[in-house]
């Protein structure tokens, strides 16, 4: 683990007893970890809106989706998340 060299703000975080404990036993830094997801997080988000702009985009260039197509795409969807057993949020 790095030394930061750089003035960072401070915030404050609430955990649950139990994740605390499980950090402190297995010796896990938490702002490391707290850093690590905000920015997987902020990626993630980033990705989303490009995805959304650019759905944008294509729906203005050849038009929206059929009913259809959106039921068959929804089944599709259904479909490979049976397979894989995951269910992720977006």
């Amino acid at each position: 683990m790095g030394v930061c060299n750089t003035r960072m703000p401070r915030v404050q975080v609430y955990l649950p007893e139990e994740l605390y404990s499980a950090l402190k036993d297995r010796e896990l830094s938490p702002s490391e970890l707290l850093q690590n997801a905000v920015r997987a997080e902020l990626r993630r988000r980033e990705l989303l809106e490009e995805t959304d702009r650019y759905l944008a985009e294509l729906i203005d260039e050849v038009g929206a989706p059929s009913n259809g197509a959106v039921a068959r795409a929804e089944a599709l969807v259904r479909h490979i998340k049976a397979e894989s057993g995951t269910d992720h949020p977006r």
